[in-house]
């Protein structure tokens, strides 16, 4: 099942837990075919302004998704190489609940000129 999503978030910044890394607390509010909210975390490291970095995230969704109720985990793994970024977005396998119990699926992402984050989800 293809959905198609868009979230806002609110990112809070942490003291990193390693020398070298940033820490950061997230909220997102979804909206269209997902919607819901989630909480997360992300660690990063390297320098982004100068195009080189990586970030890991996972956050914890509560909502429906294509119709599905429940909850799920999601898990991000990102990085820069000379300014290119690349991004691996899925859903964790055996962490939903509800009608999402089981679910499994990858997440692409895209944030247009307004900043607007739009997402679409590949969900079985």
């Amino acid at each position: 099942m293809v959905v198609n999503a868009t979230f806002e978030i609110e990112i809070t910044p942490e003291d990193g837990l390693l020398p070298g890394t940033r820490r950061f607390e997230f909220v997102k509010v979804w909206s269209g075919d997902a919607a819901g909210a989630s909480r997360g975390f992300m660690l990063s490291a390297g320098e982004p302004t100068e195009g080189e970095a990586g970030y890991v995230a996972l956050e914890m969704f509560e909502g429906q998704i294509g119709g599905r109720q429940g909850s799920v985990a999601f898990q991000q793994f990102g990085s820069m190489r000379e300014g290119v970024q690349e991004l691996r977005y899925e859903l964790v396998p055996g962490s939903g609940t509800g009608d999402l119990a089981g679910a499994t699926g990858t997440l692409s992402l895209t944030i247009d000129d307004a900043g607007i984050h739009h997402v679409v989800f590949d969900v079985v």
